[in-house]
């Protein structure tokens, strides 16, 4: 019966192109491989290989079968994950890296009932842009991250969209925008725009420049103090502006264009290739429910 060994030496054959780069990514002897090949296909009653070249190169069943040993590698990589997993001994510390725009009153209280449960596990909590969410938590500086979702794929992270956050329009009761009724388009475009901008990744921009007048900001903290001051409008998370909207300070705008408020998907990510001990797995899920029940 094929094992495991012989499918890594399929894989990385067909990957590479013959059998010495393979043998070299495995460190094994080409002979090894060779052999190891052969008893596959007489296993699988199958040619995989067509030898009459000077390389090597899929045969049709081959092409076929490829995928299947891919998926029994991965799944028995995943297996062994789960495996650590489970006997784990609970995180001595974990680091949480989250977007500002995303750190919710109701995240702070899972984090609060995270303490009960995992009294000796010391949390570390870096907020910043969604760029840099992403890069901590790829060079494993952080343990999980929430961040805005972009086009991108990010191949260096596990990564599931797990909800959405609602942005209003928004500005200083003072402004003149303010006393008008539903806005349209055109009056937007005469009044100076405060925009999020993560300068660190161009297509992480959540909201687009309706005008030529626009000032940015690093985060949506700073964007909420510029449209305090009434330096002018642009969105925000209601839970950031909450206790401005209860003071009256801000306002929501009535926007002729927005019939609903836009929703902007967030992302959970965490690094690739490393078991979640019970700590993580709980907060993960506890993230989830959050965020998605929003």
């Amino acid at each position: 019966m094929y094992n495991l060994e012989q499918l890594r030496m399929f894989v990385e054959t067909a990957d590479s192109g013959s059998f010495s780069a393979c043998a070299k990514r495995l460190g094994k002897v080409q002979s090894a491989v060779s052999q190891g090949i052969a008893n596959l296909e007489v296993d699988l009653n199958c040619q995989l290989f067509d030898r009459s070249t000077r390389k090597p190169s899929l045969t049709q069943e081959g092409t076929r079968l490829l995928e299947y040993a891919k998926a029994v590698i991965v799944q028995n990589q995943e297996m062994q994950l789960a495996a650590q997993a489970i006997n784990h001994q609970t995180e001595t510390h974990l680091t949480l890296a989250v977007d500002s725009g995303v750190v919710l009153p109701k995240l702070m209280d899972c984090i609060a009932h995270f303490s009960q449960l995992f009294p000796s596990t010391q949390v570390n909590i870096l907020t910043g842009a969604s760029s840099e969410v992403l890069n901590w938590v790829k060079q494993g500086e952080a343990d999980m991250g929430l961040m805005f979702a972009n086009a991108t794929l990010h191949r260096g992270v596990n990564l599931s969209y797990i909800g959405s956050l609602a942005f209003y329009g928004m500005c200083h009761k003072d402004h003149v925008l303010a006393s008008q009724g539903p806005v349209t388009e055109t009056q937007l475009i005469n009044h100076r725009q405060i925009i999020a901008k993560d300068w660190a990744n161009t297509g992480s921009d959540q909201f687009i420049a309706l005008g030529p007048n626009n000032w940015y900001a690093n985060n949506f903290q700073e964007v909420k103090t510029l449209i305090t001051n009434g330096l002018g409008w642009g969105y925000l998370p209601e839970h950031l502006a909450k206790d401005a909207l209860a003071s009256g300070d801000i306002i929501k705008l009535t926007l002729s264009f927005d019939h609903k408020p836009w929703n902007t998907p967030i992302e959970r990510i965490t690094p690739k290739n490393k078991p979640s001990g019970p700590a993580l797995s709980w907060l993960s899920d506890a993230v989830t429910n959050v965020i998605g029940g929003n």
